[in-house]
């Protein structure tokens, strides 16, 4: 199959970005912002590559209906040639004719099911791509107003019910139109006044179908929302179960859970009971037509202008007519479904990403100085939020620059700007003189890394996380930097060495632990720019030792921004930068600083084993 089709699809899903949600779930959502059509025409681009499985699908089910017209045909005929005409000689031959059409009828139902099912699962595999590689490339601002939840919810269950209505609305849709057309020219053909009879009801089913269809979407919209609502607690409480047993908060979560699960019952209830008025009454409708063509047709053969088997035939004929109306009826409920998920789907899809890559990308020249320059620099979250006003710095190649300042004051936002994690609203950051805006997000990311206070570990073993640094690093390059990031002592003595699993989040490892990985992936990846947030924090007197060595190790012949909450990581760094409500207020060496006897001389004098951010809250 060919699985590269989507990538060329990317593009059309660069559009404006959807509105946010302060829980991940969007209230304010504007139901009327997609059509239904527009869904579907979107969706469609996704058959494209499997135009003949879908043909060779829908070819399977007309086939097979094709099959089932012989029945009527054959019971008509062996009623009224075979029994009534007394021919005891053909009533083999015409149940063997039966039985080959109805062999004929499951075999091209067996094969369209295969077919269907394969369509089905790779339109399933594009779409989920899709939607996973755009997540991608999303800002960090996207995902910092979205549960996870609710965006797991998108990428799982919202893609399965959008495919459905294409693949299941493209080949029942088809067959059932096709049925309705067919059948119906065949009973125009048996007996005109019959068939006319028939399709008394049809107003009936018509106008309910179009009632049904105006009044659904914002049911299966509030179903998606209350789904989305309830995963995104779930994983919540996944992530902080220690906190809730901490606190013993078990039976406030489980009423908070039980909120969001009746949500998502009473959603589904108020679809279930519309569709329980629904079905039935489109199906009482269509048995009004059966009763209408028995009534007439009884009239007819009791006077003779009709045969029994032609009425039985009529009759057999007329089910097969109202059977694709009842699917259609089937298809347009999953349609109404699909419309409420494929909103969903597209929020994502229709979501700026990132920086886009530059028309004309500049290379930084290599081998990288690692030479960083802030000129003028402001930014803010947005609307009244500024956050840095006109920041300059420069880092010449291998310093150490420690940011150090209340909590608030902007420090993690200086770093943040580097790597493009967000854009700057003014001003301009270059590394060795080139601007990073004139980069690509690969090759500026690629300069940098990163170990933060909460060292993040995916759910592998030790040895997938420390690769992660480098995927294609050589057994020694991985074993030295192991152990020059102090890990590989402890790594030793796990259950299954390196091959140990961690957990979700490096949950069975401590925080040194954690951390220590952390800084070997840094290691691996060898990037001449690196950002310590605050890595020594929250760990032991030992501990802190091995990282701190293993952090000056990794600092090496970097260029280093250190976020640092203790003066006694901070002492040696080539610049000290004091900050205050987004602004620089202080700048120089430790002893610089402290001979100008300022804020921070007047925070080294407090004590210099005690949290920085404590003490400049206090002086502040």
């Amino acid at each position: 199959m060919n699985r590269s089709g989507s990538k060329g699809r990317q593009s059309k899903f660069d559009k404006a970005s959807a509105s946010d949600s302060r829980n991940g779930v969007d209230p304010t959502f504007d139901a009327s912002s997609r059509s239904t059509w527009e869904i579907l025409r979107r969706v469609a681009v996704y058959l494209r590559p499997y135009r003949l499985m879908a043909f060779g699908t829908v070819a399977c089910a007309v086939l097979s209906l094709l099959s089932s017209f012989a029945f009527p045909r054959l019971t008509q005929f062996i009623i009224d040639e075979v029994i009534r005409g007394g021919q005891t000689r053909l009533l083999a031959p015409a149940i063997a004719a039966l039985g080959v059409a109805f062999l004929l009828r499951d075999l091209f139902n067996s094969l369209r099911i295969r077919l269907n099912n394969t369509f089905e699962q790779n339109v399933i595999f594009d779409m989920r791509r899709d939607v996973y590689s755009h997540l991608q490339r999303l800002p960090v601002n996207y995902f910092d107003q979205r549960a996870s939840g609710d965006l797991m919810t998108r990428v799982i269950e919202d893609v399965n019910a959008v495919e459905r209505v294409l693949i299941d609305g493209t080949e029942q849709g088809t067959v059932a139109v096709l049925s309705v057309v067919g059948v119906l020219v065949v009973l125009f053909y048996t007996n005109a006044s019959l068939a006319v009879m028939a399709l008394i009801p049809l107003p009936l089913l018509a106008g309910g179908a179009l009632a049904y269809t105006l009044t659904a979407h914002h049911r299966y919209q509030r179903q998606r929302r209350a789904a989305s609502a309830m995963n995104a607690l779930l994983m919540d409480n996944l992530r902080g179960i220690r906190q809730i047993k901490l606190f013993g908060r078990e039976s406030h979560e489980d009423d908070r859970f039980a909120q969001r699960a009746d949500d998502l019952r009473q959603g589904t209830l108020c679809i279930m009971r519309v569709w329980a008025l629904y079905s039935p009454a489109m199906a009482f409708f269509a048995s009004l037509g059966s009763g209408l063509v028995l009534w007439y047709g009884g009239r007819q053969v009791l006077a003779g202008r009709m045969s029994m088997g032609e009425l039985v035939g009529f009759l057999l004929y007329l089910s097969l007519f109202y059977d694709p109306i009842g699917r259609l009826h089937g298809l347009n409920q999953m349609l109404q479904a699909a419309r409420a998920a494929g909103e969903r789907v597209f929020d994502i899809l229709d979501a700026a990403v990132e920086r886009p890559q530059p028309r004309s990308p500049h290379a930084c020249h290599h081998p990288v100085r690692g030479e960083v320059t802030y000129d003028q620099v402001s930014f803010g979250y947005g609307a009244g939020r500024q956050v840095l006003h006109g920041i300059s710095l420069r880092a010449r190649p291998g310093e150490m620059v420690a940011l150090v300042g209340p909590t608030g004051a902007g420090k993690s936002s200086v770093v943040n700007l580097l790597p493009a994690f967000y854009e700057p609203t003014d001003g301009r950051i270059a590394i060795d003189g080139q601007d990073i805006s004139r980069l690509s997000l690969t090759e500026l990311r690629g300069l940098i890394s990163v170990v933060s206070q909460e060292p993040f570990l995916f759910n592998g073993t030790v040895r997938e996380n420390i690769l992660y640094g480098k995927l294609t690093a050589t057994e020694d390059e991985f074993l030295s930097v192991a152990r020059a990031a102090n890990c590989h002592d402890f790594i030793c003595h796990l259950p299954d060495g390196y091959h140990s699993r961690v957990g979700e989040r490096g949950v069975k490892l401590s925080v040194g632990e954690k951390q220590r990985i952390s800084i070997a992936r840094a290691l691996l990846k060898n990037a001449p720019i690196l950002i310590l947030d605050e890595a020594t924090a929250s760990v032991d007197t030992a501990t802190e030792k091995l990282i701190q060595e293993a952090l000056e190790r990794l600092m090496e012949n970097r260029t280093s921004f250190v976020i640092a909450h203790r003066l006694s990581t901070i002492q040696r760094a080539d610049q000290i930068l004091v900050m205050r409500q987004g602004r620089f207020i202080e700048q120089g060496t430790h002893q610089e600083l402290v001979a100008r006897n300022g804020l921070y001389a007047r925070l080294a004098r407090i004590q210099l084993t005690l949290p920085v951010e404590a003490h400049f809250t206090e002086l502040s």
